[in-house]
């Protein structure tokens, strides 16, 4: 297998890490095209662990992304919080079934949370709560000791578990568009519809969904969508606000939704194979 195949085994756990730690799709698809430029021009030739070198990489052009948005500015935390045993604590701070707790709120908080940690923070607790990533691997790229990454982690942690887990802004509207579209309810998804509303679907969904490329208008998509939606949830599709259809729990269709004024104006509607195993796609 060669480097660029080697690369491309990695991309989607690649993009799933720089979007946690960018909460963009876009920037986090810069970041990842960014660390195979850097491996084109380094080689695999010396690197015994692609798969670490690789994270590694994606996590520092990430770090480097956070800093230069100027939003805000490191805390430089003394040494003595930073040791061991020094207040904070290196664990978790609870036992498997509270991780486990923790890690399903994670979806719906992280975007919301995250934006409230320091760069190094947010990094240390993608990496390691999120992908598994030791602390020791994770210390060089914040510039800290092992131990300082690890409580860089758990000063994060207990944020995310303070934190409510909000409800993506449009996510009443969604319920109440899957509702009348499963209920028949043609009244209620026009008043959900922009009267401009398109819906825009991939090749691979024309048959599947027996439609056009482009549905335009809220009639046409009121007809469309009613006595539809058996088997479909909310969803975040990479980390933007869509529904997924994924009966027996195998994900056959993704449809990302821009909600405007109270109304849907865009759906588009993803069934492509290849594509749906690249996106982060979280129910809700």
């Amino acid at each position: 297998m060669d480097v660029h195949e080697r690369f491309e085994e990695n991309r989607p756990r690649l993009r799933a890490v720089a979007h946690r730690m960018l909460g963009s799709a876009a920037e986090a698809e810069d970041a990842v095209q960014e660390a195979w430029l850097r491996l084109d021009r380094a080689g695999a030739g010396g690197i015994d662990n692609l798969d670490a070198w690789l994270t590694t990489v994606v996590g520092r052009v990430c770090l480097d992304m956070l800093r230069s948005r100027g939003s805000r500015r490191e805390t430089a935390w003394p040494d003595q919080e930073l040791a061991p045993g020094g207040g904070s604590g290196g664990g978790s701070g609870g036992g498997p079934e509270d991780e486990t707790l923790l890690a399903d709120s994670v979806g719906l908080a992280l975007l919301v949370v995250l934006e409230t940690l320091t760069p190094a923070e947010r990094l240390a607790f993608v990496l390691h709560d999120l992908f598994a990533v030791p602390f020791d691997e994770i210390a060089p790229i914040v510039g800290r000791s092992p131990d300082a990454a690890r409580q860089l982690a758990s000063r994060a942690r207990r944020r995310v578990r303070r934190h409510p887990a909000e409800r993506p802004a449009g996510r009443e509207i969604v319920d109440a568009f899957l509702a009348a579209s499963r209920d028949g309810e043609f009244e209620t998804l026009l008043s959900l519809l922009d009267p401009d509303v398109r819906l825009r679907v991939d090749a691979f969904g024309r048959e599947m969904l027996s439609t056009p490329a482009e549905l335009h208008g809220s009639e046409a998509l009121a007809r469309f969508f009613t006595g539809k939606a058996r088997n479909a949830e909310p969803a975040l599709v990479d980390g933007s606000l869509g529904i997924r259809v994924a009966p027996g729990g195998d994900t056959l269709l993704v449809i990302t939704l821009t909600v405007a004024g109270g109304r849907i104006i865009v759906l588009d509607a993803t069934t492509d194979p290849v594509r749906l195993r690249e996106m982060e796609v979280l129910p809700i």
